[in-house]
């Protein structure tokens, strides 16, 4: 095609850049700085629209952008933000905004950067639609390989797959420094002769660093070693001095530094306090002097290529305009800050932090995680530890949890400096509770942090007495007792629960305490008191009243799963269908992932137990997903083990899938976890029983079963016992078999597998799910003894046993267990 092309927009530029002190702790934070400055450059008020309809959850984290009341719908518009919802949505906007213009995204250090920015760039490069975006980043290897920073695999990872390249930056050769100078002196090919010979002068000093050639080169010019004339520029070789000559950057920006005036080393020093780039009003604020006089200053510098570049300007919430500033390289900001004083240092920090506080007032949680740093700094500890909290909550609020937790935890820390009165023990207790709930979602359940977490907060309770925190403290312990299979502790704290609830009157407490008394029950296997606990729970339920920082996930959602469970063990498998996917339902409206793992796990484990398999191995796969993307290393545990189940119903290799299970069993052991071992042990038995191995199969079995009796969980009793009969008959086959082969006698009845064990298992099995009303579980049993009897020819016995049962149920003839049911009741009966 000949036609003429119509030109492409220039490119549109963004820069975010990780900063070492506090980017680690604030999630998306290089992102939110590269997206302010696009909004703020020329052309960027059209990209805010574009981010309302495509990245909301985005925009309601910039509300400089937005008015009161646009920002406040926003919030309202996004609440329960998750992480996969925010990760999605800036790719999706992304491609969006570059089908208008190209962009080009910088992201520089990210060897400081947070584990959700890691997380969003590995997401933009794996993506595959279309998108006119170069996504560059720099980041130095040594301080990756030094702190182990997670960049280093995500790095590996995408270029394994080739959705990135990696340039490593070399020395200048001798010839491009000389390209260099022509370009920075204009030189014409009459002053070759000068080129070369600085060239070679320059590179012998500098071996070809590019930021030790620019600042020598900026350095030559403001001593006059290199002057301009009428005919261009010239050398003054009696100018060079060999001691002049600095052997290292460092060296060099020494003796920049000493032939500056005092006032410009003060100003440079309190820079570097403030920022890789920083405010001008916030340098002013450090050295109590005015803006204007700071910007002229910082103007001269940019004049000479000295230290300093012009980035823009910045506008505080209080209506303080200033310019903006940002060092050449990170390296001039590190050694102008190793020259500050320590009082010089903590009184900077304090005059930044106290300016820009009182500017951003009721939005100062908007810049917690500075403020923290320079409240810190500033040794004004009590004000760091507000902001840490601060901080943390907004990592909570984009579903950064890891990032929560470092921040909370550093608060702990600070606040140990803090004198020992009534206000530093209700702050700690209430960094201990945002903290226990994090930790639950990012460690498990069960986790050692976890307990320690919970148990300081019960000690922080009686020393201030009863205060509404006790809740969530006791409802923390529950968690832990009843994850780690301590059954009596966790009635003991869930009865707790239940009396502190009546006496405050709170229906919210009510709902959590009668939803713990269910799932005691529950595994218990008392589950008619299971059933009326969530039913009680149930009741009480309203939605979106429970989203608070204390609780790690949503009563609703854990009632309905219980729920669910419940109905199917009772033997109503299409209520506990509508109940999981009543649970699927509430998890997506509130936006929260660790309640949608949960409500995953529910709907994949009943489709499983209804013989759908298709739709339990999708949903599996979703919980799988959504787990290792957020770091739920609890749920992530959990779905090896299902994995491992999906391999044997898929028809894959039964070696693989023990691998799988038992990699799951040790994550959860490790994690201290024990509530569900019987079940995880069953699945394993299941395994080693469709690959021939019976006596590792009863081996399992024999392990849950000590948990069902020493632990007291006998939920999967009636399961365990049906399994055992079933690789008892295995085994008994496979001894026959071989003892037939080894005789080399012909026989034609081969003996038969002693079957009294058997029988007895499957009796016994078939007793514990009528005692604890598990028809399913009855329903599972009694077919497998009908087939046992069916064989010694107990025919009517069989039939007479199994019509029984089948006839007692009312729905759900469509499921595999029924269907089973069903063909050999025909059998028996023909």
């Amino acid at each position: 095609n000949t036609a003429p092309r119509t030109p492409s927009p220039d490119p549109w530029f963004a820069r975010g850049q990780c900063i070492e002190h506090y980017g680690a702790g604030e999630a998306y934070l290089p992102v939110l700085e590269a997206l302010g400055r696009l909004c703020r450059s020329a052309d960027g008020e059209r990209l805010i629209p574009l981010l309302n309809q495509h990245a909301p959850t985005w925009l309601v984290q910039m509300p400089t952008f937005l008015s009161p009341p646009d920002y406040e719908a926003l919030q309202r518009r996004t609440q329960g933000v998750t992480r996969e919802r925010m990760l999605r949505e800036l790719a999706e906007a992304l491609e969006v905004i570059t089908a208008e213009r190209p962009l080009v995204l910088v992201l520089e250090d990210l060897h400081w950067s947070d584990p959700s920015t890691l997380d969003l760039l590995s997401l933009v490069a794996r993506r595959t639609e279309p998108a006119r975006l170069l996504l560059i980043g720099t980041y130095r290897p040594v301080d990756v390989i030094t702190h182990e920073h997670p960049l280093r695999s995500v790095k590996a990872e995408l270029q394994l797959h080739g959705h990135c390249q990696e340039f490593a930056l070399e020395l200048l050769s001798e010839a491009t420094v000389a390209e260099y100078l022509e370009i920075r002196l204009a030189t014409g090919a009459q002053r070759t002769t000068l080129v070369h010979k600085l060239a070679r002068l320059l590179h012998q000093r500098t071996e070809g660093n590019p930021l030790f050639l620019v600042a020598m080169v900026e350095d030559i010019i403001t001593r006059g070693v290199v002057v301009q004339t009428e005919g261009g520029w010239e050398l003054r070789e009696e100018r060079v001095r060999e001691d002049e000559i600095p052997e290292s950057i460092r060296q060099l920006v020494v003796l920049q530094r000493e032939r500056l005036a005092p006032e410009t080393q003060h100003l440079l020093g309190a820079a570097s306090i403030a920022g890789l780039e920083f405010s001008a009003a916030a340098v002013a604020a450090a050295l109590e002097t005015t803006t204007v006089a700071v910007e002229r200053q910082c103007e001269q510098l940019v004049e000479r290529h000295q230290f300093l570049r012009r980035v823009g300007v910045e506008e505080w919430p209080d209506g303080t305009l200033a310019a903006r500033y940002g060092f050449l390289h990170a390296l001039y900001q590190q050694l102008w800050h190793e020259r500050v004083s320590p009082t010089q240092l903590q009184h900077y920090h304090l005059r930044i932090g106290e300016q820009k506080e009182l500017a951003y007032r009721e939005r100062s949680r908007e810049i917690a995680a500075e403020l923290a740093v320079h409240f810190e700094q500033g040794r004004e500890y009590a004000k760091a530890v507000q902001y840490l909290q601060q901080a943390g909550e907004n990592d909570v609020r984009r579903s950064a949890h890891q990032e929560a937790v470092t921040l909370l935890t550093k608060g702990l820390e600070l606040l140990q400096t803090l004198p020992d009165t009534l206000q530093r023990t209700q702050q700690e207790l209430s960094l201990h509770l945002r903290l226990g709930g994090q930790l639950i979602i990012t460690k498990g359940y069960a986790a050692s942090e976890v307990k320690h977490t919970y148990n300081r907060a019960k000690e922080l309770c009686q020393q201030v007495g009863e205060v509404p925190q006790l809740f969530p403290v006791l409802r923390g312990l529950w968690e832990v007792s009843i994850e780690r299979a301590e059954l009596l502790a966790a009635q003991e704290f869930a009865e707790q629960m239940l009396r502190l609830a009546k006496r405050t009157q709170d229906s919210r407490f009510l709902v959590w305490s009668y939803e713990a008394l269910g799932n005691n029950s529950f595994y218990r296997g008392e589950l008619g008191s299971a059933r009326a606990f969530h039913e009680q729970a149930m009741a009480l339920y309203q939605p979106s009243t429970y989203r608070t920082a204390e609780f790690a996930q949503d009563p609703g959602v854990s009632c309905l799963s219980i729920f669910a469970f419940v109905l199917w063990c009772h033997g109503y498998p299409d209520q506990a269908l509508a109940r999981s996917q009543q649970a699927l339902r509430l998890a997506r409206d509130l936006f929260s992932p660790y309640d949608l793992v949960m409500a995953l796990n529910t709907a994949a484990s009943v489709h499983h137990w209804r013989g759908e398999l298709d739709a339990a191995q999708a949903l599996e796969a979703a919980l799988t997903t959504l787990a290792d993307e957020h770091g739920f290393h609890y749920w992530a545990a959990q779905g090896h083990v299902r994995r491992g189940r999906a391999g044997i119903e898929q028809g894959q290799d039964i070696e693989t899938a023990v691998v799988h299970i038992q990699c799951g069993i040790g994550e959860l052991q490790a994690m201290q976890s024990e509530l569900a071992r019987p079940y995880e042990l069953a699945l394993l038995a299941e395994a080693y029983r469709e690959g021939g191995k019976s006596e590792e199969g009863l081996q399992a079995v024999t392990k849950a079963l000590v948990s069902v009796n020493d632990k007291g969980l006998r939920l999967n009793e009636a399961w365990l016992y049906r399994l055992k009969d079933e690789l008892t008959l295995q085994q008994g086959k496979k001894k026959s078999k071989d003892k037939s082969l080894k005789s080399q006698i012909p026989n034609p009845q081969p003996p038969r597998p002693n079957t009294q064990e058997a029988e007895a298992c499957f009796l016994k099995a078939i007793e514990v799910a009528r005692r604890q009303q598990a028809k399913s579980f009855e329903l599972q049993a009694t077919t497998s003894l009908a087939r046992l009897w069916q064989q010694q020819g107990k025919v009517k016995q069989a039939h007479t046993m199994l019509s029984a049962i089948y006839n007692w149920f009312t729905e759900g003839f469509e499921t595999k267990d029924l269907q089973e049911a069903k063909a050999l009741i025909e059998e028996l009966k023909n």
